[in-house]
């Protein structure tokens, strides 16, 4: 937790979490991903907690110790925002008109 921390510090511009909210909510999502790590169900191998801006994932592996993984979710305000598949564009579509 402290690497991620640091890291966050270092590398992650937030405008809505300081380093200290950071830590504190770190702490909440480590604490949530032990919860269900250890009630996870017998075919599950993942305990998963993430909010807006980090994911924590502890992981079974071949030892009696889990993997943890801190993972940031990156988001840029600046980035462009595609339509979806679904939507058309208006003025280019073929009129349908009865002559």
């Amino acid at each position: 937790m402290t690497q991620a921390a640091r890291a966050y510090d270092r590398h992650v511009v937030s405008l809505e979490k300081s380093t200290e909210e950071f830590q504190r909510a770190l702490r909440g999502l480590v604490q949530k991903a032990i919860q269900a790590y250890t009630h996870r169900g017998p075919e599950l191998r993942h305990g998963i907690a993430l909010d807006k801006h980090v994911t924590v994932i502890l992981s079974q592996s071949d030892t009696d110790r889990p993997l943890c993984g801190i993972y940031f979710n990156l988001h840029s305000p600046y980035q462009r925002q595609t339509l979806p598949t679904t939507v058309k564009p208006i003025g280019d579509a073929p009129s349908e008109t009865n002559e």
